[in-house]
């Protein structure tokens, strides 16, 4: 009974953190954010971001279409041993697609920009989604 009172309690706070928090989701402003923080982090200058934000962008993209393959497959329930089976081939060839996909826009980048910096853009990368992540496990979306 008190896990239950205890699991319903947090659930009610939960909501009415959220509820205060008008604030929504902008992937505009993700964006944005996004480009500002590592062209910061990165020392890019700014004609060295013009260059580079529309082959990332671009990168983005279509690994946001891979990781939406990936969700879709996740979806379906594996019943059987032969179902799990393809189930992992696939999750397999979609992780090899990222990985290729990585390989080919990290290769059109060093063209662009020095590979030092390029490094410094993938680090970046990571910190700004970390700082996101922390930032919405507090509740807030910025």
């Amino acid at each position: 009974m008190k896990k239950i009172l205890t699991i319903s309690l947090l659930l009610m706070m939960t909501i009415m953190v959220n509820a205060q928090d008008n604030k929504r989701f902008s992937p505009e402003k993700f964006e944005a954010d996004l480009r500002c923080f590592i062209t910061k982090e990165a020392s890019l200058t700014p004609q060295e971001a013009d260059k580079l934000f529309p082959v990332f962008r671009e990168m983005r993209e279509k690994q946001r279409e891979i990781y939406e393959k990936m969700r879709k497959l996740g979806m379906n329930k594996a019943s059987d041993d032969e179902a799990c089976k393809q189930f992992i081939i696939e999750y397999d060839k979609l992780n090899l697609e990222l990985g290729q996909l990585d390989v080919t826009y990290h290769k059109k980048m060093i063209k662009m920009i020095p590979a030092s910096k390029v490094y410094a853009v993938m680090q970046a990368e990571k910190r700004f989604h970390r700082q996101m992540m922390k930032g919405w496990q507090r509740g807030r979306h910025r």
